[in-house]
């Protein structure tokens, strides 16, 4: 099993680096790709692009660095969504490396 992954969904790449920064700089935590998706109702949000920002360490650590980016994440364009998972299983484990960003 794995360690703890935050995945905060928000609005734009500008408010994923913001989130990311301020995740890292909160608690000790790695971060994995980025993720992005274009969502069919593109147009009619804030920012057309769709993020996810991962963090993964310890629970406590990635709790702080979940809240850290989400209040950065809000001051710059949004948040989508967000999630914890404590202790990954192995085949979330798969999931966790695909990323739009390798598409064309």
């Amino acid at each position: 099993m794995g360690k703890a992954v935050g995945i905060i969904e928000l609005y734009g790449l500008v408010a994923a680096f913001a989130a990311c920064d301020a995740g890292c700089k909160a608690a000790n935590v790695t971060v994995e790709n980025f993720d992005k998706n274009k969502p069919a109702n593109a147009d009619k949000l804030p920012v057309p692009l769709l993020v996810a920002v991962k963090f993964r360490g310890d629970v406590d650590d990635v709790k702080a660095a979940v809240d850290a980016g989400l209040e950065a994440a809000k001051r710059v364009s949004g948040v989508v969504t967000h999630y914890i998972i404590p202790n990954v299983e192995e085949d979330t484990e798969k999931m966790l490396k695909l990323n739009g960003f390798d598409k064309n």
